[in-house]
Order: C-alpha cells, then sequence, then structure tokens
C-alpha cells in the first residue's frame, strides 16, 4: 500500500509532544545501535512505518527499515531469515511455516490491529450502490474469466457494457484474504484484471475508468475517498459500508479481518528488535487510528506484550 508521509507528519509531531503522545522509545536508553530489517504487506506498511518514525526519534542509532514485498513476498525473506519482522496481512501460511523450520527459524505472531477491504467503483457509476457476496464471487471467481464480463451479467437492470476490474497482486496478504472469504480458496480468481502491489496505481486506474470494480485496504480509500465511491457489501443482512465501527464490530462481514507483524526468534535476540516490538506494542492504539486502522482493546495490546516478551525471553 502506497504511504504519503507528508500526510501523517504533523500528526506525528504532534503526539511527539503531547502529553498524552507516544511512550519514550528511549526505556533502554539512547545508546542502543544496530539495524532492524523489516518486509512484506503494503497493507500494514502504513502502520509499521508510523511506529518506525517515533521509534527513530527516541533510537536514532537504530536503523529501521521498512520494505514493502507484499505479505506473500516478505515471507519468503522471512524464511530465510533475510528480515526480521514480516509485516503480514493474513496468518503465515503452512507452507511458509515450513520455509521457516527448514531455515531452523521460530517466529511469533503479533496482532496489531484491525482493517477492512473496501470494494470501490467509478465516481461517476450511478447504477451501484452495494454488491452482495454472491455477486462479488460471481465476478471474481476463476470460471468467470472470458464469460461474465458485462454489467448485466452481474443484476438485472444494470448497462449492458462492459465492466474493468482492478485489485492487489497475487503476492498481496489482501488478494488472498478477498480471495478467500469471497471466492472460497485463497489464490483462486481470475486473471483477467488489472493487478499491482501499489494501491496509488489501483486508485488512478478506477478513478480513471467509468466501467471500473475493485479492492483494496480501507485505510487507503480514507486517504482518497474525494477520488472513489465506496460501495457496500450484503452478507444476507442488507448492505453494510466499512467504517471504524463496523470493522470493528464485525459487522461488515466477511471483509473484516486483523492484521499482524511475526518476529523470527533470532531477531528477537537482538535488543534492538525487543525494543522496537515493545514500543510498538505500547503505541499501536494511538497512531493505528492516525494512519486510518482500527485499534485493538488495549488489553489485546497488552496481552500481546506478554505473550511476546515471554518468546524473546526464551531465546
Amino acid at each position: 500500500m502506497s504511504f504519503k508521509l507528508n500526510m501523517i507528519a504533523p500528526i506525528l509531531g504532534f503526539l511527539i509532544v503531547a502529553s498524552c503522545g507516544p511512550k519514550s522509545s528511549t526505556d533502554d536508553s539512547k545508546s542502543m545501535t544496530g539495524e532492524i530489517k523489516i518486509d512484506g504487506s503494503s497493507t500494514v506498511y502504513p502502520i509499521t512505518e508510523a511506529i518506525a518514525e517515533e521509534f527513530r526519534i527516541g533510537q536514532p542509532n537504530v536503523k529501521v527499515t521498512v520494505g514493502v514485498s507484499g505479505t506473500g513476498g516478505g515471507f519468503k525473506k522471512f524464511g530465510r531469515g533475510e528480515t526480521d519482522i514480516n509485516n503480514a496481512s493474513r496468518p503465515i501460511k503452512e507452507s511458509e511455516a515450513a520455509d521457516c523450520s527448514a531455515n531452523n527459524l521460530k517466529y511469533h505472531e503479533v496482532k496489531v490491529a484491525f482493517d477492512g477491504l473496501a470494494v470501490l467503483v467509478n465516481k461517476e457509476n450511478t447504477w451501484v450502490d452495494h454488491f452482495t457476496v454472491e455477486e462479488l464471487k460471481k465476478i471474481w471467481e476463476p470460471a468467470a474469466q472470458g464469460t461474465v464480463k458485462k454489467w448485466s451479467q452481474i443484476r438485472n437492470g444494470w448497462p449492458d457494457e462492459e465492466f474493468h476490474l482492478y485489485g492487489p497482486g497475487v503476492a498481496s496478504g489482501t488478494y488472498d484474504y478477498f480471495t478467500e472469504v469471497i471466492v472460497g480458496k485463497s489464490g483462486s480468481s481470475r486473471g483477467d484484471y488489472t493487478a499491482s502491489e501499489d494501491d496509488n496505481v489501483l486508485v488512478q486506474g478506477i478513478q480513471g475508468d467509468k466501467s471500473a470494480i475493485g479492492f483494496f485496504g480501507l485505510a487507503y480509500y480514507e486517504e482518497n475517498k474525494d477520488k472513489l465511491k465506496l460501495v457496500g457489501v450484503d452478507n444476507g443482512t442488507g448492505p453494510v459500508l466499512p467504517s471504524f465501527e463496523t470493522v470493528k464490530s464485525g459487522t461488515y462481514a466477511p471483509l473484516s479481518r486483523p492484521v499482524f507483524i511475526y518476529v523470527t526468534d533470532a531477531a528477537a535476540k537482538k535488543p534492538e528488535v525487543t525494543a522496537f516490538v515493545t514500543f510498538y506494542l505500547k503505541n499501536a492504539s494511538a497512531l493505528v487510528t492516525d494512519v486510518g486502522y482500527i485499534p485493538l482493546p488495549d488489553e489485546e495490546y497488552q496481552k500481546g506484550l506478554t505473550s511476546f516478551n515471554e518468546f524473546a525471553t526464551k531465546q
């Protein structure tokens, strides 16, 4: 997911000076040195980068790099021991866990926030007010390729014109999650759509195409709401739009999900990594909201911190 740091810089500046701002990352002293390598999900990137920005202020001698290879691409590096932390918009797969095991790596999962997947159309689209889950499956399932191509095939009364699809690439955890809950099988969809790991490309595509249908993380829609039309999803109880409230309550189903970071046991032995993860969980509640995501309950962050500390002390 593309991320505009200049959009949150004023917020971060305020948080630094506010008495209720992020807790200091200097508990382990500013003399800490080292390097933390992070990669993975474009969806989780804005959260982790916001945390890293604050952490760097208190720990200027620790180099924190945050890359974007998609959840799957990130897990490939993670499983080879090339990174310390992987951002993930879905849980680790069995095959990815096997890669870690083959390289004698253990890992720990840390839930950091909730996210909703937004379904979008062009702002000039006047006929779509919502999609049912069944309609989304009809659009995106593999069997639709080459056969389901027109709006009129989705719902009677819609235009007898072709639609065009936009979505994350196949290495994306967002793609995996969407296909799992909509199509019924993770990683299974039609292939004739415009795919990109860069959500800005998807925004531009949908914005410039009156016949567009697309999906990506809710937080990125919030940054571009003036350019796109958000569409509700009906899971059988009526159309629901994704929002802070509907994602947190789970009423925006089935397109609400938790997002994670993963830490290797080798990384947990490094004091700079344990300090970073501790700082992450102590400050996520404030910064998650500021970059457009939904925080976990405070007690969940505390449970996560306790669990991570137990993992780290065993290494």
